[in-house]
């Protein structure tokens, strides 16, 4: 073997180990390795295999080294794969003189591939006497000092693929992320919604109140937005005549970055034709709890940040204005002036925009007084007209309207309602959001004219939900940030 000279920059080591690889004619890089057995379906296998046995059972196995332990004549290497760690129990005397050497030369990071023996150690340990071992992969940078313990969030996060190397309970989040989505869609599909996609580039901004991200069209010549909610879209095929549409989504808002924002998030939206905000409620409880079911073994209840929450029974409905009441200790609904409204908001300490009406002082004294305390969830309803511009009027109060939000753990965790589909009162609401933004509000939405002819072409009464996947799965796992729930948060610029 050519020994490698002395060189303090371990990169260096290690592209010169790979140019060693290719003067021996070799190749680093490998284009495959077929046949391997996962590490988790051998420890299955051979569970009761007792020790110190050598089986006859030759196996293939693949994965990359994060130990390596040099004893002489014989070297212990552990691989992961995507299951679990695997040891390999290298002898000289099974690879020989020039392939051990080779099997020593080998860094922590490589991905390699092994053929051998089952076998169990004195000391307990299922591994594989490997007969050849072969290098998949050269890795060309090492990892991070320490990186079984890798815990600065802001590496985590930025380099998700050192995150996921060092931390492996991190893949478990992703993997009940996975189940979760895919639990939530069955169980739309079981109740015979079907699956769509709609535009991601819209031309206009619609379907919730945030501000857009713009891009623009070259051919076209013209500036689109990034969708902030497909909701129009998936209401224009209510009119077409489908009855019950879905769509899991991502979609992007122009906001600020915190524990819970992120620029680009997932949503699930669902819309059903004759139905009304109760029976979408019952719909968005049903695949809440198909999420909790993925989640958290078949269980109803989850626990998040020490606080156990409890899903089973049917979840309480109050309205916005009495819970309000509730905290102010006195009345509070739209009998009430603005003034009054205003001097209420001032001593919870919150200052009331010239442009706010009623409706907008309410929730945000909601927002601030009642919100942080729904632990347990709740639909809270009767959501102000002036803040809900696609939500059908209340029968009884035309202040407020049929929506609900589902809070629990004192985050909102899905929006609903009874869909507006009187094609008047939506250009009103239109007109009205037009003119909120030319007095300055960039969250304000677009004046949709196209949506307005669908309309006027008959939507069947519907109700509609949108549920945020990245909350859910926060709660779900117990991760704090939504950053520990996306495989690839935004963040700002390094340095």
């Amino acid at each position: 073997m050519t020994e490698t000279p002395i060189i303090d920059d371990p990169i260096e080591v290690r592209k010169l180990k790979r140019a060693v690889a290719l003067a021996r004619g070799e190749e680093p890089y490998a284009r495959s390795f077929e046949g391997a057995t996962h590490a988790a379906e051998l420890e299955c296998t051979y569970a009761s295999l007792e020790d110190g046995v050598i089986t006859e059972d030759v196996v293939r196995v693949a994965g990359r080294v994060i130990a390596l332990r040099d004893q002489g004549k014989v070297a212990f290497i552990v691989i992961r794969d995507a299951t679990a760690e695997i040891q390999l129990f290298c002898r000289i005397d099974n690879l020989g003189e020039e392939a051990y050497a080779r099997v020593k030369d080998l860094d922590i990071g490589d991905w390699i591939g092994a053929e051998g023996l089952v076998m169990r150690t004195r000391r307990s340990q299922l591994s594989v006497a490997p007969t050849s071992v072969q290098l998949l992969t050269k890795t060309l940078r090492p990892l991070p000092e320490k990186f079984h313990g890798l815990a600065d969030k802001e590496t985590r996060y930025r380099q998700r693929y050192v995150d996921l190397i060092a931390n492996p309970e991190v893949k478990e989040v992703f993997e009940t992320r996975f189940r979760v989505i895919s639990a939530m869609r069955r169980a739309a599909e079981q109740r015979g919604f079907f699956e769509v996609e709609t535009p991601m580039l819209h031309p206009i901004p619609g379907g919730a109140t945030a501000r857009p991200f713009i891009t623009h069209h070259n051919a076209l010549d013209k500036d689109f937005y990034l969708r902030i909610a497909p909701e129009l879209y998936l209401k224009r095929l209510l009119v077409g005549g489908f009855e019950r549409v879905f769509e899991i989504n991502r979609s992007f808002r122009n906001e600020g970055m915190d524990h819970s924002h992120n620029p680009e998030f997932t949503m699930l939206e669902a819309y059903q034709a004759f139905t009304d905000i109760n029976g979408i409620a019952d719909f968005t409880q049903a695949l809440i709890l198909a999420a909790c079911h993925a989640a958290q073994d078949g269980r109803e209840c989850f626990t998040f940040q020490g606080v156990e929450v409890d899903l089973a029974g049917q979840w309480p409905r109050r309205t916005m204005c009495s819970l309000v009441s509730d905290a102010v200790g006195q009345g509070v609904d739209f009998s009430c002036t603005r003034d009054e409204l205003a001097v209420l908001a001032k001593r919870y300490h919150r200052d009331v925009e010239p442009s706010w009406g009623k409706g907008k002082i309410i929730a945000e004294l909601f927002d601030t007084l009642v919100e942080p305390t729904l632990i347990q969830p709740m639909f809270v309803t009767e959501y102000p007209l002036e803040t809900s511009p696609l939500a059908k009027k209340n029968a009884l109060n035309d202040q407020v309207t049929d929506r609900f939000e589902l809070f629990m753990c004192g985050r909102e965790c899905a929006n609903g309602f009874s869909e507006l589909n009187d094609p008047i009162d939506q250009r009103e609401r239109f007109e009205a959001q037009v003119a909120a933004k030319a007095a300055g509000d960039e969250e304000a939405m677009g004046y949709d004219e196209d949506y307005i002819r669908a309309l006027e072409y008959g939507m069947p009464p519907a109700g509609g939900v949108g549920i945020g996947i990245d909350r859910l799965v926060m709660l779900l796992t117990d991760m704090p940030s939504i950053r520990d729930v996306l495989l690839f948060p935004h963040m700002r610029d390094e340095g």
